[in-house]
């Protein structure tokens, strides 16, 4: 600290080139930044200034102190900034985007472990699309988004939270309800209810993939809902659907949930900017790398 206090006397003194200006400017007694810039001349083994009556001028020397010391300083009041709102952000605010399908357990999960490891962080919580998350981080009005197979973003970091196995969704009358697991081969004949692809394309891609690596095209449905808790077509026998796992709790009593086999995954991520990151942020992601561990997402 010492040694950067120096520093910004010399810059100081190197750009008025004027003591008595350099000591006005940084409100300090003119011997005393007299002595300083000469301790700073004798740590260093060499004389930053010639020294007249009337002027001072930066030696060769100084001149590259002058170009490369002011970035320094700069850099060093950025990591101070940087390190100090770490605390100031106990009292900051995040406002995470999150879709429909990472709101039956991993987003409430995680919302209350970081209500639990920072309960100072004011966070909002918006219910969006996946296209409006990835477009509201890009633009800063979001400052994270927890959605599902995200599309490369250059702007953004995904984060892989979640890696949630899938299942078939049934009728209970159906004759594959009774198994403990559901082969994909066996819904060869079955039509499979999902979004739209405009509505997430990695995730209709993802799901069919599921289907075509068993050498299965299946017929498509197409919801006409973005959001039907009660899974209307799959419950009058007209579809089914592929789900994950997180979504069993609150499921009508008439539909089943069986895991796929072989079984089958579909990932979770965080969306967050690359750069200029605010601290609640990194409690964020930090908060997801805990919960992920302790919950065992990634373990599927």
């Amino acid at each position: 600290m010492s040694e950067l206090r120096r520093l910004r006397y010399f810059l100081a003194v190197a750009e008025e080139r004027n003591f008595t200006r350099a000591a006005e400017r940084l409100h300090i007694a003119q011997p005393a930044l007299s002595r300083q810039v000469r301790q700073l001349e004798q740590e260093l083994g060499v004389r930053l200034l010639d020294r007249t009556t009337h002027s001072v001028e930066p030696t060769e020397a100084g001149r590259l102190l002058m170009e490369r010391g002011a970035e320094l300083c700069e850099s060093a009041d950025r990591l101070w900034r940087d390190v100090r709102g770490f605390a100031e952000s106990e009292r900051d605010a995040l406002t995470l985007g999150y879709s429909t399908s990472t709101g039956y357990g991993t987003a409430p999960a995680l919302l209350a472990a970081l209500a639990s490891a920072h309960p100072h962080l004011a966070v909002t919580t918006r219910l969006l699309p996946t296209a409006d998350i990835v477009s509201g981080v890009t633009d800063g009005t979001l400052d994270a988004g927890l959605v599902r197979c995200p599309p490369p973003t250059p702007e953004l970091v995904r984060t892989v939270v979640r890696l949630e196995p899938q299942g078939v969704l049934l009728p209970s009358s159906h004759a594959l309800a009774a198994r403990d697991a559901v082969a994909v081969s066996s819904l060869a004949g079955e039509r499979l209810l999902v979004h739209p692809r405009e509505a997430n394309p990695g995730h209709f891609d993802a799901i069919l993939g599921i289907f075509e690596r068993a050498g299965i095209s299946p017929q498509l449905l197409l919801r006409q809902l973005s959001f039907d808790a009660a899974h209307t077509p799959v419950a009058r026998g007209e579809a089914v659907s592929v789900l994950g796992e997180s979504a069993v709790d609150g499921l009508p009593a008439t539909l089943v949930w069986r895991p796929l086999r072989p079984s089958a995954t579909i990932e979770l991520h965080l969306l967050t900017r690359g750069r200029g990151r605010r601290p609640a942020v990194a409690h964020l992601l930090r908060t997801a790398s805990e919960t992920a561990r302790s919950e065992g997402w990634l373990h599927a």
